[in-house]
Protein backbone atom coordinates (compact mmCIF):
# COMPACT_ATOMS: atom_id res chain seq x y z
CA UNK A 1 0.00 0.00 0.00
CA UNK A 2 2.95 2.28 0.53
CA UNK A 3 4.07 1.77 -3.05
CA UNK A 4 0.50 2.48 -4.23
CA UNK A 5 0.67 6.04 -2.05
CA UNK A 6 3.47 7.55 -3.19
CA UNK A 7 2.51 6.77 -6.83
CA UNK A 8 -1.09 8.74 -5.86
CA UNK A 9 0.80 11.21 -4.44
CA UNK A 10 2.95 11.79 -7.69
CA UNK A 11 -0.56 11.35 -9.51
CA UNK A 12 1.38 8.42 -11.26
CA UNK A 13 -1.30 5.26 -12.69
CA UNK A 14 -4.27 6.88 -10.55
CA UNK A 15 -7.20 4.68 -12.05
CA UNK A 16 -5.29 1.43 -11.62
CA UNK A 17 -4.02 2.22 -8.12
CA UNK A 18 -7.20 3.36 -6.88
CA UNK A 19 -8.74 0.43 -8.20
CA UNK A 20 -5.58 -2.17 -6.56
CA UNK A 21 -6.54 0.12 -3.20
CA UNK A 22 -9.69 -1.00 -3.42
CA UNK A 23 -9.52 -4.37 -3.83
CA UNK A 24 -6.71 -4.22 -1.04
CA UNK A 25 -9.07 -3.01 1.64
CA UNK A 26 -10.92 -6.03 1.57
CA UNK A 27 -8.63 -6.72 4.54
CA UNK A 28 -9.90 -4.76 7.46
CA UNK A 29 -6.19 -3.75 8.72
CA UNK A 30 -5.32 -2.65 5.40
CA UNK A 31 -8.48 -0.60 5.65
CA UNK A 32 -7.95 1.23 8.42
CA UNK A 33 -4.21 2.30 7.23
CA UNK A 34 -6.37 3.50 4.26
CA UNK A 35 -8.72 5.57 6.30
CA UNK A 36 -5.56 7.23 7.79
CA UNK A 37 -3.67 7.83 4.35
CA UNK A 38 -6.73 9.34 3.01
CA UNK A 39 -7.13 11.75 6.06
CA UNK A 40 -3.80 12.62 6.09
CA UNK A 41 -3.95 13.12 1.96
CA UNK A 42 -7.96 14.18 1.90
CA UNK A 43 -7.58 17.00 -0.66
CA UNK A 44 -5.19 14.85 -2.94
CA UNK A 45 -8.20 12.47 -3.04
CA UNK A 46 -10.74 14.90 -3.24
CA UNK A 47 -8.96 15.97 -6.25
CA UNK A 48 -9.11 12.50 -8.26
CA UNK A 49 -13.16 13.24 -8.43
CA UNK A 50 -12.03 16.08 -10.75
CA UNK A 51 -9.85 14.17 -12.45
CA UNK A 52 -10.26 14.20 -16.77
CA UNK A 53 -10.64 10.12 -16.97
CA UNK A 54 -14.20 9.35 -16.29
CA UNK A 55 -13.13 5.99 -14.89
CA UNK A 56 -11.07 7.90 -12.54
CA UNK A 57 -13.85 9.61 -10.90
CA UNK A 58 -15.66 6.25 -10.69
CA UNK A 59 -12.72 4.67 -8.54
CA UNK A 60 -12.22 7.30 -6.40
CA UNK A 61 -15.81 8.14 -5.54
CA UNK A 62 -16.22 4.24 -5.21
CA UNK A 63 -13.25 4.48 -2.83
CA UNK A 64 -14.85 6.98 -0.52
CA UNK A 65 -18.03 4.25 -0.01
CA UNK A 66 -15.58 1.49 0.50
CA UNK A 67 -14.02 3.19 3.74
CA UNK A 68 -17.28 4.27 4.48
CA UNK A 69 -15.55 8.02 4.63
CA UNK A 70 -18.11 10.57 5.76
CA UNK A 71 -15.83 14.04 5.19
CA UNK A 72 -16.36 12.78 1.51
CA UNK A 73 -20.13 13.79 1.62
CA UNK A 74 -20.57 17.16 0.40
CA UNK A 75 -17.78 16.81 -1.91
CA UNK A 76 -19.21 13.47 -3.66
CA UNK A 77 -22.60 15.28 -3.90
CA UNK A 78 -21.09 17.97 -6.17
CA UNK A 79 -19.20 15.55 -7.85
CA UNK A 80 -22.29 14.10 -8.95
CA UNK A 81 -24.60 16.78 -9.60
CA UNK A 82 -21.44 18.11 -11.98
CA UNK A 83 -20.76 14.74 -13.51
CA UNK A 84 -21.41 14.88 -17.26
CA UNK A 85 -20.55 11.41 -18.53
CA UNK A 86 -23.90 8.87 -17.82
CA UNK A 87 -21.96 5.48 -16.59
CA UNK A 88 -20.10 7.62 -14.01
CA UNK A 89 -23.21 9.14 -12.03
CA UNK A 90 -24.28 5.60 -10.36
CA UNK A 91 -21.20 5.33 -8.52
CA UNK A 92 -21.35 8.90 -6.75
CA UNK A 93 -24.60 7.29 -5.25
CA UNK A 94 -23.50 3.95 -4.63
CA UNK A 95 -20.53 5.12 -2.78
CA UNK A 96 -23.41 7.94 -0.71
CA UNK A 97 -25.13 4.93 0.34
CA UNK A 98 -22.54 4.43 2.90
CA UNK A 99 -22.21 7.74 4.35
CA UNK A 100 -25.02 9.63 6.25
CA UNK A 101 -26.86 11.91 3.51
CA UNK A 102 -29.91 12.97 5.34
CA UNK A 103 -29.51 16.33 4.38
CA UNK A 104 -29.54 15.55 0.80
CA UNK A 105 -32.48 13.62 0.96
CA UNK A 106 -35.11 15.98 -0.24
CA UNK A 107 -32.78 16.50 -3.68
CA UNK A 108 -31.65 13.42 -3.86
CA UNK A 109 -35.87 12.82 -4.30
CA UNK A 110 -36.34 15.48 -6.18
CA UNK A 111 -33.59 14.87 -8.54
CA UNK A 112 -35.31 10.92 -8.76
CA UNK A 113 -38.71 11.92 -9.63
CA UNK A 114 -37.48 14.37 -12.57
CA UNK A 115 -35.57 11.01 -13.94
CA UNK A 116 -38.48 9.04 -13.66
CA UNK A 117 -40.66 12.11 -15.85
CA UNK A 118 -38.05 12.37 -18.06
CA UNK A 119 -38.29 10.25 -21.68
CA UNK A 120 -34.79 9.02 -22.32
CA UNK A 121 -32.62 8.13 -25.21
CA UNK A 122 -32.29 4.27 -25.48
CA UNK A 123 -29.04 4.46 -25.76
CA UNK A 124 -28.51 6.15 -22.48
CA UNK A 125 -31.39 4.19 -20.69
CA UNK A 126 -29.23 1.61 -19.31
CA UNK A 127 -27.07 4.34 -17.42
CA UNK A 128 -30.09 6.01 -16.32
CA UNK A 129 -31.69 2.92 -14.83
CA UNK A 130 -29.17 2.48 -12.59
CA UNK A 131 -28.74 6.09 -11.37
CA UNK A 132 -32.45 5.23 -10.40
CA UNK A 133 -31.92 2.14 -8.59
CA UNK A 134 -29.12 3.99 -6.72
CA UNK A 135 -30.61 6.83 -5.54
CA UNK A 136 -34.12 4.71 -4.98
CA UNK A 137 -31.66 2.57 -2.34
CA UNK A 138 -30.34 5.58 -0.56
CA UNK A 139 -34.24 6.85 -0.14
CA UNK A 140 -34.98 3.24 1.09
CA UNK A 141 -32.02 3.01 3.23
CA UNK A 142 -33.29 6.11 4.97
CA UNK A 143 -36.76 6.28 4.67
CA UNK A 144 -37.78 2.73 4.80
CA UNK A 145 -40.55 1.93 2.14
CA UNK A 146 -44.50 1.97 2.45
CA UNK A 147 -45.99 -0.67 4.06
CA UNK A 148 -49.05 -2.18 3.57
CA UNK A 149 -51.67 -3.94 5.71
CA UNK A 150 -53.43 -7.46 4.95
CA UNK A 151 -57.07 -7.43 4.61
CA UNK A 152 -58.45 -10.86 3.67
CA UNK A 153 -61.11 -11.18 6.23
CA UNK A 154 -64.20 -12.54 4.35
CA UNK A 155 -62.42 -12.47 1.00
CA UNK A 156 -62.39 -15.53 -0.78
CA UNK A 157 -58.08 -16.07 -1.98
CA UNK A 158 -56.74 -18.41 -4.21
CA UNK A 159 -53.53 -19.75 -2.96
CA UNK A 160 -50.97 -22.55 -2.87
CA UNK A 161 -49.71 -24.13 -0.29
CA UNK A 162 -45.61 -25.30 -1.35
CA UNK A 163 -45.41 -28.98 -0.20
CA UNK A 164 -43.16 -31.60 -0.45
CA UNK A 165 -44.48 -32.95 -3.86
CA UNK A 166 -44.93 -36.47 -2.79
CA UNK A 167 -47.04 -35.79 0.20
CA UNK A 168 -49.47 -33.42 -1.73
CA UNK A 169 -52.25 -35.47 -0.88
CA UNK A 170 -51.57 -35.90 3.18
CA UNK A 171 -51.67 -32.03 3.49
CA UNK A 172 -54.34 -31.59 0.80
CA UNK A 173 -57.40 -34.11 3.37
CA UNK A 174 -55.48 -31.34 5.95
CA UNK A 175 -57.36 -28.48 4.55
CA UNK A 176 -60.86 -28.15 6.45
CA UNK A 177 -61.44 -24.71 5.38
CA UNK A 178 -62.08 -24.41 1.61
CA UNK A 179 -61.90 -26.36 -1.68
CA UNK A 180 -57.86 -27.94 -1.97
CA UNK A 181 -56.65 -29.14 -5.26
CA UNK A 182 -53.41 -30.99 -5.98
CA UNK A 183 -51.29 -28.77 -7.99
CA UNK A 184 -47.38 -29.33 -9.35
CA UNK A 185 -46.26 -26.85 -6.55
CA UNK A 186 -48.55 -28.57 -3.86
CA UNK A 187 -52.11 -27.67 -3.10
CA UNK A 188 -53.98 -25.15 -4.67
CA UNK A 189 -56.39 -23.54 -2.17
CA UNK A 190 -59.96 -21.35 -2.91
CA UNK A 191 -60.72 -20.16 0.57
CA UNK A 192 -62.50 -17.36 2.63
CA UNK A 193 -60.69 -18.22 5.78
CA UNK A 194 -57.07 -17.58 5.16
CA UNK A 195 -56.03 -17.32 8.69
CA UNK A 196 -57.10 -20.62 9.06
CA UNK A 197 -55.51 -22.12 6.85
CA UNK A 198 -52.09 -20.79 7.66
CA UNK A 199 -52.38 -22.33 10.81
CA UNK A 200 -51.47 -26.29 9.47
CA UNK A 201 -48.39 -27.03 10.26
CA UNK A 202 -47.73 -29.44 7.08
CA UNK A 203 -46.98 -26.79 4.34
CA UNK A 204 -43.29 -25.37 3.35
CA UNK A 205 -44.84 -21.86 2.32
CA UNK A 206 -47.96 -19.97 0.65
CA UNK A 207 -48.00 -18.03 -2.52
CA UNK A 208 -50.63 -16.08 -4.61
CA UNK A 209 -51.02 -17.11 -7.96
CA UNK A 210 -50.92 -14.93 -10.66
CA UNK A 211 -54.55 -15.72 -12.96
CA UNK A 212 -54.00 -16.21 -16.06
CA UNK A 213 -53.84 -19.03 -19.08
CA UNK A 214 -50.41 -20.40 -19.64
CA UNK A 215 -47.39 -19.33 -18.96
CA UNK A 216 -45.00 -16.55 -19.08
CA UNK A 217 -42.18 -16.35 -21.81
CA UNK A 218 -38.16 -16.46 -21.12
CA UNK A 219 -38.55 -12.41 -22.55
CA UNK A 220 -38.14 -10.11 -19.91
CA UNK A 221 -40.46 -7.39 -21.81
CA UNK A 222 -42.98 -9.89 -22.55
CA UNK A 223 -42.79 -11.88 -19.04
CA UNK A 224 -43.64 -8.29 -17.57
CA UNK A 225 -46.43 -7.61 -20.25
CA UNK A 226 -48.15 -10.77 -18.96
CA UNK A 227 -48.11 -10.39 -15.42
CA UNK A 228 -49.54 -6.84 -16.23
CA UNK A 229 -52.08 -8.10 -18.20
CA UNK A 230 -52.75 -10.55 -15.60
CA UNK A 231 -53.38 -7.70 -12.94
CA UNK A 232 -50.93 -7.98 -10.55
CA UNK A 233 -51.51 -4.64 -8.88
CA UNK A 234 -55.12 -5.82 -8.64
CA UNK A 235 -54.28 -8.75 -7.11
CA UNK A 236 -52.45 -6.36 -4.56
CA UNK A 237 -54.81 -3.79 -4.16
CA UNK A 238 -57.65 -6.56 -3.50
CA UNK A 239 -55.44 -8.40 -0.25
CA UNK A 240 -54.27 -5.14 1.31
CA UNK A 241 -56.39 -1.78 2.59
CA UNK A 242 -54.00 0.38 1.75
CA UNK A 243 -53.09 0.87 -2.87
CA UNK A 244 -50.29 2.77 -3.50
CA UNK A 245 -46.89 1.13 -4.28
CA UNK A 246 -45.34 -2.38 -3.44
CA UNK A 247 -41.97 -2.63 -3.41
CA UNK A 248 -40.71 -5.87 -5.12
CA UNK A 249 -37.92 -8.57 -5.27
CA UNK A 250 -37.70 -11.02 -8.13
CA UNK A 251 -36.83 -14.43 -7.49
CA UNK A 252 -36.33 -16.51 -11.15
CA UNK A 253 -36.16 -20.45 -10.32
CA UNK A 254 -34.83 -21.81 -13.51
CA UNK A 255 -31.76 -23.82 -14.87
CA UNK A 256 -30.55 -20.27 -16.53
CA UNK A 257 -26.76 -19.65 -14.84
CA UNK A 258 -26.56 -16.54 -12.79
CA UNK A 259 -25.07 -14.35 -14.80
CA UNK A 260 -28.05 -14.91 -17.38
CA UNK A 261 -30.72 -14.99 -14.58
CA UNK A 262 -29.41 -11.85 -13.20
CA UNK A 263 -29.52 -9.85 -16.71
CA UNK A 264 -33.41 -11.13 -16.74
CA UNK A 265 -34.01 -10.38 -13.69
CA UNK A 266 -32.62 -6.86 -13.88
CA UNK A 267 -34.39 -6.22 -16.85
CA UNK A 268 -37.74 -7.64 -16.06
CA UNK A 269 -37.82 -5.45 -12.86
CA UNK A 270 -37.28 -2.48 -15.04
CA UNK A 271 -39.87 -3.28 -17.40
CA UNK A 272 -42.41 -3.75 -14.11
CA UNK A 273 -42.11 -0.55 -12.81
CA UNK A 274 -42.06 0.90 -16.61
CA UNK A 275 -45.77 -0.73 -17.28
CA UNK A 276 -47.00 -0.16 -13.81
CA UNK A 277 -46.19 3.26 -14.48
CA UNK A 278 -44.01 3.64 -11.00
CA UNK A 279 -46.40 1.20 -8.71
CA UNK A 280 -44.04 -1.43 -8.83
CA UNK A 281 -41.08 -0.61 -7.45
CA UNK A 282 -37.55 -3.12 -7.50
CA UNK A 283 -36.08 -3.25 -4.07
CA UNK A 284 -34.29 -6.54 -3.06
CA UNK A 285 -32.99 -5.34 0.34
CA UNK A 286 -36.71 -3.58 1.56
CA UNK A 287 -39.96 -4.87 -0.03
CA UNK A 288 -43.18 -6.41 0.54
CA UNK A 289 -43.64 -8.70 -2.31
CA UNK A 290 -41.33 -11.12 -3.96
CA UNK A 291 -42.46 -11.96 -7.38
CA UNK A 292 -41.03 -15.78 -8.04
CA UNK A 293 -40.84 -17.28 -11.31
CA UNK A 294 -40.77 -20.88 -11.40
CA UNK A 295 -40.02 -22.59 -14.62
CA UNK A 296 -40.99 -25.64 -16.26
CA UNK A 297 -39.17 -27.84 -18.60
CA UNK A 298 -39.87 -26.25 -21.65
CA UNK A 299 -38.43 -23.00 -19.41
CA UNK A 300 -41.93 -20.72 -19.38
CA UNK A 301 -42.72 -19.30 -16.12
CA UNK A 302 -45.33 -19.85 -13.44
CA UNK A 303 -45.64 -16.29 -11.98
CA UNK A 304 -46.53 -16.11 -8.09
CA UNK A 305 -46.47 -13.88 -5.02
CA UNK A 306 -44.71 -14.68 -1.32
CA UNK A 307 -45.92 -11.66 0.53
CA UNK A 308 -44.49 -10.39 3.34
CA UNK A 309 -48.00 -8.56 4.72
CA UNK A 310 -49.04 -12.41 5.38
CA UNK A 311 -47.58 -13.02 8.95
CA UNK A 312 -47.33 -16.48 9.66
CA UNK A 313 -46.41 -17.44 13.14
CA UNK A 314 -46.29 -21.44 13.00
CA UNK A 315 -42.58 -22.02 13.92
CA UNK A 316 -41.84 -18.81 15.81
CA UNK A 317 -40.22 -20.80 18.67
CA UNK A 318 -37.36 -22.06 15.86
CA UNK A 319 -34.94 -18.77 16.60
CA UNK A 320 -32.32 -21.26 16.17
CA UNK A 321 -30.71 -24.07 13.33
CA UNK A 322 -27.98 -25.07 11.98
CA UNK A 323 -27.22 -26.64 8.77
CA UNK A 324 -28.01 -29.86 9.34
CA UNK A 325 -31.37 -28.72 11.19
CA UNK A 326 -34.38 -30.56 9.67
CA UNK A 327 -37.09 -27.93 8.04
CA UNK A 328 -39.99 -27.49 11.39
CA UNK A 329 -42.78 -28.26 8.55
CA UNK A 330 -41.01 -31.28 7.39
CA UNK A 331 -41.33 -32.50 11.33
CA UNK A 332 -44.77 -31.72 11.57
CA UNK A 333 -45.00 -33.45 8.21
CA UNK A 334 -43.50 -36.56 9.62
CA UNK A 335 -45.47 -36.33 12.62
CA UNK A 336 -48.94 -36.28 10.73
CA UNK A 337 -47.55 -39.68 8.96
CA UNK A 338 -46.77 -41.31 12.39
CA UNK A 339 -49.65 -39.90 14.29
CA UNK A 340 -51.57 -43.53 14.35
CA UNK A 341 -48.66 -44.90 16.02
CA UNK A 342 -48.12 -42.80 18.60
CA UNK A 343 -49.52 -42.48 22.18
CA UNK A 344 -50.20 -39.46 24.80
CA UNK A 345 -48.44 -39.34 27.65
CA UNK A 346 -45.20 -41.37 26.33
CA UNK A 347 -42.17 -40.93 27.27
CA UNK A 348 -39.53 -39.75 24.00
CA UNK A 349 -36.27 -39.50 23.51
CA UNK A 350 -34.23 -37.80 20.29
CA UNK A 351 -30.93 -39.39 19.51
CA UNK A 352 -29.40 -36.33 17.79
CA UNK A 353 -31.96 -33.75 18.65
CA UNK A 354 -30.28 -30.82 16.63
CA UNK A 355 -31.90 -27.42 17.99
CA UNK A 356 -35.37 -29.68 19.17
CA UNK A 357 -37.82 -29.13 16.28
CA UNK A 358 -38.56 -33.16 16.09
CA UNK A 359 -39.25 -33.16 19.93
CA UNK A 360 -41.41 -29.62 19.65
CA UNK A 361 -43.21 -30.83 16.87
CA UNK A 362 -44.11 -34.40 18.30
CA UNK A 363 -45.29 -32.72 21.23
CA UNK A 364 -47.34 -30.41 19.39
CA UNK A 365 -48.79 -33.55 17.20
CA UNK A 366 -49.80 -35.62 20.36
CA UNK A 367 -48.81 -34.23 24.31
CA UNK A 368 -46.19 -36.26 26.22
CA UNK A 369 -45.02 -37.26 29.28
CA UNK A 370 -41.09 -36.34 29.28
CA UNK A 371 -39.14 -35.71 26.61
CA UNK A 372 -35.68 -36.41 26.18
CA UNK A 373 -32.69 -35.04 23.56
CA UNK A 374 -29.17 -35.97 23.35
CA UNK A 375 -26.59 -34.61 20.83
CA UNK A 376 -22.45 -33.99 20.67
CA UNK A 377 -22.93 -30.62 19.39
CA UNK A 378 -22.78 -28.57 22.09
CA UNK A 379 -24.11 -25.30 19.87
CA UNK A 380 -26.95 -27.18 18.66
CA UNK A 381 -27.86 -28.28 22.61
CA UNK A 382 -27.70 -24.47 23.43
CA UNK A 383 -29.99 -23.43 20.26
CA UNK A 384 -32.34 -25.94 21.77
CA UNK A 385 -33.04 -24.80 24.99
CA UNK A 386 -33.87 -21.55 23.43
CA UNK A 387 -36.17 -22.82 20.99
CA UNK A 388 -37.88 -25.17 23.68
CA UNK A 389 -38.53 -22.12 26.07
CA UNK A 390 -39.86 -20.10 23.14
CA UNK A 391 -42.35 -23.20 22.25
CA UNK A 392 -43.41 -23.25 26.06
CA UNK A 393 -42.20 -26.52 26.63
CA UNK A 394 -40.26 -28.50 29.20
CA UNK A 395 -37.48 -31.03 27.23
CA UNK A 396 -34.35 -32.29 28.84
CA UNK A 397 -31.70 -31.61 26.79
CA UNK A 398 -27.93 -33.68 27.31
CA UNK A 399 -24.65 -32.72 25.81
CA UNK A 400 -23.75 -35.85 25.32
CA UNK A 401 -23.16 -39.00 22.78
CA UNK A 402 -26.35 -41.34 22.44
CA UNK A 403 -24.26 -44.54 22.40
CA UNK A 404 -23.16 -43.02 26.14
CA UNK A 405 -26.36 -42.24 27.29
CA UNK A 406 -27.94 -43.72 30.58
CA UNK A 407 -31.52 -43.08 32.04
CA UNK A 408 -33.26 -45.14 34.92
CA UNK A 409 -36.39 -45.77 33.18
CA UNK A 410 -36.92 -46.51 29.71
CA UNK A 411 -39.14 -44.70 26.78
CA UNK A 412 -41.74 -45.65 24.65
CA UNK A 413 -40.66 -43.75 21.47
CA UNK A 414 -37.81 -42.65 19.56
CA UNK A 415 -38.24 -39.95 17.68
CA UNK A 416 -34.93 -38.62 15.01
CA UNK A 417 -33.84 -37.52 12.54
CA UNK A 418 -30.72 -39.45 11.79
CA UNK A 419 -27.54 -37.56 11.11
CA UNK A 420 -26.04 -37.48 7.15
CA UNK A 421 -23.26 -39.27 5.75
CA UNK A 422 -21.06 -36.60 5.40
CA UNK A 423 -17.73 -37.85 4.76
CA UNK A 424 -17.99 -40.91 6.71
CA UNK A 425 -17.29 -44.35 5.19
CA UNK A 426 -20.20 -46.67 3.73
CA UNK A 427 -18.52 -49.16 6.64
CA UNK A 428 -19.11 -46.38 8.97
CA UNK A 429 -22.15 -45.62 8.26
CA UNK A 430 -23.07 -49.39 8.36
CA UNK A 431 -21.64 -49.74 12.17
CA UNK A 432 -22.98 -46.49 13.13
CA UNK A 433 -26.76 -48.12 12.47
CA UNK A 434 -25.96 -51.19 14.00
CA UNK A 435 -24.27 -49.38 16.90
CA UNK A 436 -27.38 -47.49 16.79
CA UNK A 437 -30.30 -50.21 17.38
CA UNK A 438 -28.15 -52.08 19.83
CA UNK A 439 -27.78 -49.04 21.87
CA UNK A 440 -31.78 -48.57 21.49
CA UNK A 441 -32.53 -51.97 22.99
CA UNK A 442 -31.25 -50.55 26.00
CA UNK A 443 -33.24 -47.52 26.55
CA UNK A 444 -36.14 -48.82 25.19
CA UNK A 445 -39.36 -50.31 26.88
CA UNK A 446 -40.39 -53.78 26.26
CA UNK A 447 -42.99 -52.10 23.46
CA UNK A 448 -42.24 -49.34 21.88
CA UNK A 449 -41.84 -47.32 18.39
CA UNK A 450 -38.88 -45.66 16.75
CA UNK A 451 -40.14 -42.84 14.15
CA UNK A 452 -37.12 -42.59 12.15
CA UNK A 453 -36.25 -39.74 9.37
CA UNK A 454 -33.41 -41.34 7.16
CA UNK A 455 -32.05 -40.97 3.55
CA UNK A 456 -29.81 -44.47 4.31
CA UNK A 457 -32.56 -46.71 4.27
CA UNK A 458 -30.32 -49.76 3.37
CA UNK A 459 -28.12 -49.51 6.37
CA UNK A 460 -31.59 -49.31 8.41
CA UNK A 461 -33.50 -52.87 6.21
CA UNK A 462 -29.74 -54.27 6.90
CA UNK A 463 -30.25 -54.21 10.56
CA UNK A 464 -33.83 -55.05 10.82
CA UNK A 465 -33.18 -58.25 8.84
CA UNK A 466 -30.41 -59.08 11.29
CA UNK A 467 -32.13 -57.86 14.90
CA UNK A 468 -34.92 -59.71 15.43
CA UNK A 469 -36.22 -57.23 17.96
CA UNK A 470 -37.60 -54.75 15.29
CA UNK A 471 -39.97 -55.06 13.05
CA UNK A 472 -40.82 -52.51 10.02
CA UNK A 473 -44.75 -51.02 10.45
CA UNK A 474 -44.54 -48.32 7.67
CA UNK A 475 -42.24 -46.80 4.91
CA UNK A 476 -43.01 -43.34 3.68
CA UNK A 477 -40.46 -41.77 0.69
CA UNK A 478 -40.47 -38.52 1.70
CA UNK A 479 -37.68 -36.95 -1.13
CA UNK A 480 -36.93 -39.88 -3.65
CA UNK A 481 -34.49 -37.60 -5.45
CA UNK A 482 -32.24 -37.37 -2.31
CA UNK A 483 -34.04 -40.85 -0.65
CA UNK A 484 -35.01 -39.94 2.38
CA UNK A 485 -37.82 -41.71 3.70
CA UNK A 486 -40.23 -42.04 7.37
CA UNK A 487 -39.64 -45.44 8.81
CA UNK A 488 -42.23 -46.64 11.76
CA UNK A 489 -40.17 -49.03 13.11
CA UNK A 490 -41.52 -51.43 16.30
CA UNK A 491 -39.29 -53.04 18.64
CA UNK A 492 -40.64 -55.81 21.11
CA UNK A 493 -37.89 -56.92 23.79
Amino acid sequence: MEQIIKELEKRENIRTNLSTLRAQIKNEEKKALCIQKVKELEPLFFEFLKNDDAKTRKNAALLFGDLAYEPAVNVLYDAYQNEKTLFVKASYLQAMAELDVTDKLPDLRDILQQLLETEVETENKKHIEEEIRALRKIIIQNEGINRHTLDVKGKTVSVILLTNRIQRETIRRMVDCGTATLHPMGVHVETDALEKLLKLRTYRDVVFPLQMEGFLPADAKKAAEGMIHANILGLLDSLHKEGGEYYFRIEVKSAMDLEARSAFTRKLATELENLSAGRLINSTSDYEVEIRLIANKDGLYFPCLKLATVKNHRFDYRKNAIAASIHPSTAALIMELAKDYMKENAQIMDPFCGVGTMLIERNKKVPAREMYGTDIFGEAIAYARENTELAGVKINYIHRDFMDFKHEYLFDEIVTNMPLRGKKSKQEMDDFYRDFFEKAKEILAKEAMIIMYTNEIGFVKKQLRLQKNYSLLQETCMQPKNDFYLLIIGYKG
